[in-house]
């Protein structure tokens, strides 16, 4: 967790009114109600390590607050958000103010924890997020992070950009993270361009003049964007030979695969290619996604191969 801004003043968004001592004792044996799987819409989920237990053969109390973080990051992803990338395109950071846990139940070696975690409240510049550790239906223990929105310059609050309040309340209220656009190069080769350097060429060290070819001009391209239209992943349909179009330039931002980026894209190819009659697709997979495109129903062809230095498989599957 990002260490508070230390020379950022703060004062809360909201100010607590005077209560009397009755007032305070009556909500101090009012318990709130707990936390449910139902209160959250985002789970990680992950075993507990030996690492990760005391000499009590149960999970050392500073764990649940690293297993907090570790779920704030995997929201980001739900979110479609690269963060240092997000932050950056938004001019902040978010930086922790508070902590707080509460426990109820210990967690033990090789237990499988599902982690929620939900934005409960955006204020003018903070926002807290509540997490709940559960095993299985029990609930094991409940931290509230409280963030403040902040210039990393400066070190000063700032009011949460809106784009970013528009983002969270959208997918707590169930809404779609991407969106996928189909056009052309001139469309859309830009935001195509800047995912297969970063991919490509920028990871996958594939000389800069192979990555190019006269091809992009006739396909039809696709690019996923988050709700800040950020292009996050691209793929590329090319013209049919046959009855037989070919998918290529699949890439999606290291920091959000396995998150249904890729297959998004995918689908929409694959929907762009019936819709013009064609009766197969193919492509090569690096051997690293064959699960991948196996699981949306692609079939190995022949013997696997080196494509750019790089180990390819021909895959092929029928459109119905």
């Amino acid at each position: 967790m990002r260490p508070p801004p230390c020379a950022a003043p703060y004062s809360p968004d909201t100010m607590s009114q005077a209560q009397s001592p009755s007032q305070s004792q009556s909500q101090s044996q009012a318990k709130p109600p707990a936390l449910s799987r139902d209160a959250f819409r985002f789970f990680h989920r992950l075993r507990v390590r030996w690492a990760e237990v005391d000499m009590q053969k149960i999970v050392f109390n500073a764990h649940y607050l690293m297993y907090a973080d570790t779920a704030v990051a995997d929201y980001w992803r739900a979110l479609a958000l690269p963060y240092e990338e997000a932050m950056h395109h938004l001019g902040g950071d978010l930086y922790v103010k508070k902590a707080t846990v509460e426990y109820h139940a210990s967690a033990k070696m090789d237990d499988r924890l599902d982690i929620g975690m939900r934005c409960a409240r955006i204020g003018n510049s903070s926002m807290v997020f509540e997490c709940g550790i559960f095993r299985g239906e029990q609930l094991l223990v409940t931290v509230d992070l409280l963030y403040v929105f902040a210039d990393p310059a400066t070190q000063t609050s700032k009011p949460v950009p809106q784009a970013l309040r528009d983002c969270i309340e959208g997918y707590e209220r169930g809404e779609e993270m991407v969106t996928v656009r189909t056009g052309s190069w001139d469309e859309l080769g830009a935001d195509a361009r800047e995912i297969r350097l970063r991919v490509f060429v920028g990871e996958q060290k594939i000389p800069v003049e192979e990555e190019w070819d006269d091809a992009d001009a006739v396909c039809v391209h696709a690019v996923a964007f988050n709700r800040l239209g950020m292009a996050v992943g691209t793929g590329r349909l090319l013209p049919a030979e046959g009855g037989v179009s070919k998918i290529g330039r699949m890439a999606v931002h290291e920091v959000l695969r396995g998150t249904g980026v890729g297959r998004l894209l995918l689908q929409e190819l694959m929907a762009r290619a019936r819709e013009r009659g064609d009766a197969e697709v193919a492509l090569h997979a690096q051997r690293t996604a064959q699960a991948f495109y196996a699981r949306e129903g692609f079939l190995p062809v022949g013997e696997p191969f080196d494509e750019v230095g790089i180990p390819h498989v021909a895959m092929k599957r029928r459109l119905g």
